[in-house]
């Protein structure tokens, strides 16, 4: 197995954090990470949804092409509410048969060329950024939204078109992600809670078992064994 990542094409980086290529058959647990991603395999293009749990991906195809959008990036150029999308791989032709023609590279030209439509892009790429900065470093709704001059219930509203589900299981899931960054660089478990901000190691065990649906011990020992690929995560044999 292979999985190597490259620089998002210039017109992309503001959206996409990378284009990636996998080489591998069998099966890998997708953790989730907020991300959503574009998937060229076996002649087609699919979404991969914005996860809420492990995902167990079969990969049939040799070789995958991908590019992995930061989170709340792909809604605003598919038009679909992320929410529709969550925990789900689904062709793009089921989605947008207008743009679904072509490599993975041209579908996300195609993309980038379309207007956004309002309900999946209420902010500009600018205030995504920053929101998503600062759900992830785990602040409040309330201050989240004063900052954007909207109601706590419209940004609720907002996140879930955007990023598939609302602030708080966002908080919680882009938590996780810094987590498992930590403990793959080899952060010890108790520095990785403190870091992440879990209120200790038994409440970061209790999250990496819900949330990767296997031990932490077991997600560091995958990590060592195989190379992380993805589906807008990173994976574990």
């Amino acid at each position: 197995m292979s999985y190597r990542e490259m620089p998002a094409p210039a017109p992309l980086r503001d959206l996409a954090e990378c284009l990636w290529v996998a080489q591998r058959t069998g099966v890998a647990r997708i953790l989730p990470d907020g991300c959503m991603d574009l998937i060229e395999m076996d002649g087609a293009v699919v979404i991969a949804g914005p996860d809420t749990a492990a995902f167990l991906s079969e990969q049939r195809s040799a070789v995958v092409t991908g590019i992995r959008f930061r989170p709340g990036a792909l809604p605003r150029l598919l038009g679909v509410p992320a929410a529709e999308l969550c925990s789900t791989r689904v062709a793009l032709a089921e989605v947008r048969r207008d743009a679904a023609a072509g490599s993975v590279l041209s579908v996300a030209a195609r993309l980038m060329a379309a207007d956004a439509a309002r309900e999946t892009a209420p902010w500009s790429v600018a205030q995504l950024r920053h929101i998503t900065s600062r759900f992830a470093a785990g602040a409040p709704v309330r201050s989240v939204a004063d900052e954007i001059g909207c109601s706590t219930r419209t940004l609720q509203r907002q996140s879930t078109a955007v990023y598939g589900y609302g602030p708080a299981v966002l908080r919680r899931i882009l938590r996780f992600r810094r987590a498992v960054g930590l403990l793959r660089s080899g952060c010890p478990v108790a520095d990785t809670a403190y870091a992440a901000g879990y209120s200790d190691q038994a409440h970061l065990s209790r999250q990496v078992r819900e949330l990767a649906g296997v031990s932490v011990g077991q997600l560091v020992s995958g990590a060592n064994r195989s190379t992380a690929v993805p589906s807008g995560s990173d994976t574990v044999a």
